[in-house]
């Protein structure tokens, strides 16, 4: 493991992603992806007496659903890096209550799920860990309850707007295992254009997902052209086409080979669900789902992720600041083709 460049990591003994799992709600399971998410929900309270206990419920099966996917025991699981939108980070913590597993909780708002993979690389490729579980999850209701306005008020939601994801994604990663390895990883900077509109999330995190996909392709000499497939993590319709065109002011084209997670999971004109998706399990249910497995396939063999993540709260909203953005990114390659 040695760095490259500015702030970016190579993996000279990459990491190998073994298992993944994934939970999403009723919408979710309504949308374009549905097939290839390991449960659909019929309802956003699964079984619960509120929103925030069904989000916890959910991240918390989906850490079972890795687990008995890998066969790997829990006991032989080193560490588990999780984190979500809730205050403090609720679910997870409240998730992972039941495991005997050194836990990390982190917070990279909708960036989580794969700063949980870097670290979890970081662990097992340097040999602190053998085996490391990283997850996160969102919620619908209980993110719009505590972001923007109780769902019982009815607000119009503005075009811009996008629908968080409910859901909830694990994966495991192994100092052993045959691939897709995780190869690369740049870290992001915090990157904040002064965008203060808690309904326009694509527009504060655009600038992020634009900083890091640069720092990668100067730090490792790599082009868009490298990769099958580039996705950003839940910048939704709007977020998606910004950062487009300020690669292209930079002489980066990638439209041909370039998608996003809150675009790919919903179908926006039956769903009605605006701008596309965003939360946490946004980028990690299309990545454990979707993703995982056209890379399993073989469809998918040279993958760059970048999730992306607004670093606000409700509190700094009603306080009029801006809204800091954040974006990780990872390459996961087949490494035998």
């Amino acid at each position: 493991m040695q760095k490259i460049g500015k702030q970016t990591i190579k993996f000279d003994t990459p990491p190998s992603i073994l298992e993944t799992a994934c939970i999403v709600g009723p919408k979710e399971s309504q949308g374009p992806l549905a097939k290839y998410f390991d449960t659909c929900l019929n309802d956003e309270f699964w079984g619960e007496k509120t929103w925030e206990k069904a989000e916890s419920k959910i991240i918390k099966e989906s850490i079972s659903l890795a687990i008995n996917k890998s066969k790997i025991p829990s006991e032989s699981i080193d560490y588990c890096f999780a984190g979500d939108l809730l205050n403090q980070c609720i679910s997870a913590s409240f998730g992972l209550r039941s495991f005997s597993i050194p836990y990390f909780g982190i917070f990279g708002a909708c960036s989580t799920f794969v700063e949980g993979m870097i670290l979890s690389s970081i662990l097992t490729s340097s040999g602190a860990a053998n085996n490391c579980l990283f997850a996160t999850s969102s919620h619908f209701c209980s993110a719009e309850k505590q972001f923007r306005f109780p769902l019982e008020l009815g607000n119009q939601r503005p075009p811009t707007s996008q629908w968080t994801v409910t859901g909830g994604a694990a994966a495991i990663i192994s100092s052993s295992g045959n691939g897709p390895y995780v190869t690369y990883a740049t870290p992001g900077k915090i990157v904040d254009m002064g965008i203060k509109d808690a309904n326009n999330m694509g527009a504060a995190m655009a600038p992020a997902a634009v900083d890091t996909i640069l720092a990668h392709f100067k730090d490792t000499g790599r082009n868009p052209s490298y990769y099958d497939a580039i996705i950003t993590g839940d910048l939704g319709h709007i977020g998606k086409d910004i950062t487009c065109e300020m690669l292209k002011t930079y002489g980066y084209n990638i439209k041909s080979n370039y998608n996003d997670c809150g675009v790919l999971i919903f179908d926006k004109s039956s769903q009605d669900t605006h701008s596309g998706g965003s939360g946490c399990a946004c980028c990690g249910s299309v990545f454990s789902g979707y993703l995982f497995n056209e890379l399993k396939q073989k469809n998918i063999n040279k993958l760059l992720l970048i999730a992306t993540g607004a670093l606000m709260n409700s509190t700094s909203s009603q306080q009029g600041e801006s809204i800091p953005g954040i974006a990780h990114a990872v390459a996961i390659e087949n490494l035998d083709v």
